[in-house]
């Protein structure tokens, strides 16, 4: 005689809300021609800098930000993105004279589905006030690094055995 047994499905508040690591493309559902294709236009992008952009990456290299660093130009997913905070889950992009505006406001929307913040700088802002730009940049990461602070408090009270009964 076989046992039965009940099939436990989750309730849609259970579910998670990021979705699922795949295996190629570091985690993104990338083929590998493509994120070589990717990476190769971030080297390109580095080797060819506007000037807000190497000015804030001066500024940054010249900056004691403890353990979060901005690494520039990265590839994020199918996107590049001029500067991102991994542990902070913070990117950040300048904008540039005579760029796509849909095409950006479409790629930072992608961005923000998987946890990542975007947050957008003028270049002319960069050149003329950096000093502005950097304390929008330390507030961002403040309130980036509430958001982390409080997912974690959130997942460790769900976890800790007092939660479970």
């Amino acid at each position: 005689m076989t046992d039965r047994r009940t099939i436990h499905l989750r309730s849609p508040a259970e579910q998670p809300t990021t979705p699922p690591i795949k295996k190629r493309g570091r985690g993104w559902e990338i083929s590998p021609k493509r994120l070589d294709a990717l990476h190769e236009r971030a080297r390109e992008m580095r080797r060819h800098a506007t000037p807000a952009h190497t000015a804030l990456a001066e500024r940054f290299a010249r900056a004691d930000l403890g353990r979060y660093s901005f690494t520039r130009h990265a590839v994020v997913g199918s996107a590049i993105v001029d500067f991102n905070c991994h542990l902070l889950g913070m990117a950040i992009a300048i904008d540039e004279e005579g760029e796509d505006e849909t095409l950006a406001r479409r790629r930072d929307k992608s961005l923000e589905a998987v946890g990542i913040r975007v947050m957008r700088i003028a270049a002319a802002d960069i050149l003329s006030d950096i000093d502005a730009v950097l304390q929008r940049i330390t507030a961002g990461m403040r309130v980036a690094l509430a958001g982390k602070q409080a997912a974690r408090r959130n997942h460790h009270a769900r976890s800790t055995p007092q939660a479970r009964r």
